[in-house]
């Protein structure tokens, strides 16, 4: 790995970004939009007794779901239009690595996703008045950790894939059972007990717990920073699976 090969990579990447505003668009506006229907539908739903309101609880964890799935889309059709062009064979030819070229892609994708969880938190704070007892700092932190899982994911994703359809179809069988088994739909305690084992092995439930954390205390405590933890090193290992796996072009 040569850091420089990475940050020109990066770079790359972001200049791409910047000049694609249907993308920019989709990362940055898309998920504050997505939060303002739940918000609409949910503002009026009075809450149980003793507990927080509908979208409190509801709209704080898809703070994390949104920018996981917007990520893993993008990057997963992102990645295959490189091998699709023929970008990518001719960028292996030079010294630049697979992992270079995927932690380039990480690393510019994670600026998108930090500015994208800036505006999405900032919006759903003040103009749908979501409720965090802890820091909106933390926030931010959980959502763009689940954002580069997104992106390591849909690497992955995209070295499988031979059409940008079949990149998308790949959504219902790495994104949705994540969806269903974090916690959001079901509390984890009330499922089967071997679908919570299964649940203990997706990296999305352990983003979702860090966000429940931040919800419900004032101060990032110790279960936070190892489910943190734990989608850091679940998109790391998705990163070294996606370069060992990486194909020059699509035949």
């Amino acid at each position: 790995m040569t850091a420089t090969l990475t940050a020109a990579t990066g770079g790359r990447v972001l200049r791409q970004l910047r000049h694609d505003p249907r993308t920019l668009a989709m990362l940055t506006v898309l998920p504050g939009l997505l939060l303002g229907l739940l918000y609409l539908l949910w503002r009026d739903v009075p809450a149980p007794p003793g507990q927080q309101p509908v979208f409190d609880r509801v709209g704080l964890t898809m703070l994390g779901i949104f920018p996981f799935v917007v990520m893993f889309l993008v990057t997963s059709i992102a990645m295959l239009r490189e091998r699709t062009s023929g970008t990518l064979e001719r960028l292996l030819t030079t010294p630049l690595s697979r992992l270079d070229l995927l932690l380039g892609y990480g690393a510019a994708f994670g600026v998108a996703a930090g500015v994208q969880a800036v505006v999405t938190v900032t919006v759903a704070t003040t103009l749908y008045d979501l409720d965090v007892a802890g820091s909106p700092g933390l926030v931010v932190l959980i959502a763009v950790v689940d954002a580069v899982l997104g992106v390591a994911l849909g690497l992955l994703a995209s070295a499988f894939a031979r059409s940008e359809f079949q990149a998308v179809q790949f959504m219902p069988v790495v994104v949705l059972p994540q969806f269903f088994l974090c916690g959001l739909l079901v509390p984890r305690e009330q499922m089967a007990g071997w679908l919570q084992a299964i649940s203990d092995v997706l990296p999305l439930t352990y983003a979702v717990e860090a966000l429940q954390e931040v919800g419900a205390s004032e101060t990032a405590t110790a279960t936070m920073w190892r489910d943190v933890a734990v989608v850091a090193g679940a998109a790391l290992l998705a990163l070294a699976l996606a370069a060992a796996t990486l194909r020059r072009r699509t035949s």
